[in-house]
């Protein structure tokens, strides 16, 4: 008799999608001895392009439910799995800590009565006289400024976390397919998988991780799953001006649903996620430094040196993020809307127990 071990360095699992969790998937799957072919058009506006990396796990809110386990579980395995993957690029890291502010009253005593009902030492009031506080309202010129700083929070390098996965695929040899797959059917126990140039791949198992393209590949009238597109986008502003160090300020905070990273002494990355939208509209850019009441006069000075986006997507009519094991060898996993990264380690993990149990 075979033993499951046996099982699973004979099975072929294909992952069509290459962003994040597709990688991970990749990642955590080729631990276990799985035999891996990853499957994308490796577009530029593939989802995880735009990601910031954010981690917001022990600032969200609702601390109860299934969105809430997730986040939990992907908090705890986060540290295990940066250490793992330093040994193939050694400064990927989760810089801490994560600032959240606003400028709305009714929105900060939520704050205030969510870290007072949870008693989580990890989190605090940003003080007033705080370093911190005391920066970024000097820089930004602003005193309507309150909020929280969440010690164990923060945020990884998207782009260095996918070049790192990279690294890591390469090493353990893992397939990786340029095709764009239109279709995918059972053939007796195995799934086929067929690309635009009509190329087949067989494989034991299909993982869908593709964003909005995943429920083109399944029988929508009996599984009923719904997307809806979630533009991420970002841009970096070059700050010529002597009167601020953006250096001073903390290495990643939040205002109002506005994402600011300084990058550098005059370099300054702000991003955020909008609703239901696939293309940027023409002053989306100019919206995303409209995030106080008035801005303050280095950044209605500074100039756009890039900006991108990516297509994420978010479940219409259910919980996010959909991870199913939808039939027999065939799983989804995709609408992360904004915790694509943070939820991780927690969605392979989730996958690799429905596969184990598949094959036992």
């Amino acid at each position: 008799m075979k033993s499951l071990k046996e099982n699973f360095q004979k099975a072929h699992i294909v992952i069509i999608g290459s962003g994040i969790i597709g990688k991970f998937n990749a990642l955590e799957l080729s631990e276990l001895g799985f035999q891996i072919t990853i499957i994308d058009p490796a577009e530029p506006q593939n989802s995880s392009n735009a990601a910031l990396g954010l981690l917001m796990g022990n600032m969200y809110q609702k601390r109860r439910g299934r969105s809430w386990d997730l986040r939990k579980q992907s908090i705890e395995l986060w540290p295990h799995w940066i250490k793992f993957l330093q040994k193939f690029n050694n400064e990927l890291n989760l810089e801490k800590p994560l600032i959240q502010l606003t400028t709305n009253e009714e929105k900060f005593k939520k704050l205030e009565k969510f870290i007072y009902e949870n008693n989580d030492i990890s989190l605090k009031i940003l003080e007033e006289d705080s370093i911190f506080m005391k920066n970024i309202k000097k820089a930004f010129q602003t005193k309507n400024l309150k909020g929280m700083i969440s010690l164990k929070d923060g945020r990884i390098n998207a782009i260095s976390l996918l070049k790192t996965l990279d690294k890591y695929l390469k090493n353990k040899k893992i397939n990786f397919l340029e095709a764009e797959i239109f279709k995918i059917r059972k053939s007796k126990n195995h799934w086929i998988s067929t690309t635009k140039n009509n190329e087949e791949i067989k494989s034991d198992m299909v993982i869908l991780c593709n964003s909005l393209k995943a429920v083109d590949l399944i029988d929508n009238l009996t599984h009923k799953i719904k997307l809806k597109p979630v533009l991420g986008q970002a841009i970096e502003v070059d700050i010529n001006d002597a009167e601020v160090d953006l250096l001073s300020l903390p290495k990643q905070f939040n205002i109002d649903g506005i994402n600011i990273i300084p990058k550098s002494k005059n370099k300054l990355i702000i991003g955020s996620t909008d609703e239901y939208n696939n293309k940027p509209e023409e002053d989306t850019f100019d919206k995303l430094t409209s995030f106080l009441h008035e801005k303050p006069s280095w950044l209605v000075k500074g100039k756009i040196s890039k900006k991108w986006y990516g297509i994420r997507s978010r479940p219409d009519g259910e919980p996010s993020p959909i991870m199913k094991h939808i039939e027999g060898g065939l799983i989804i996993c995709t609408g992360f809307y904004k915790n694509g990264i943070l939820l991780a380690p927690a969605c392979s993990k989730w996958v690799a127990n429905e596969i184990k149990n598949y094959f036992s």
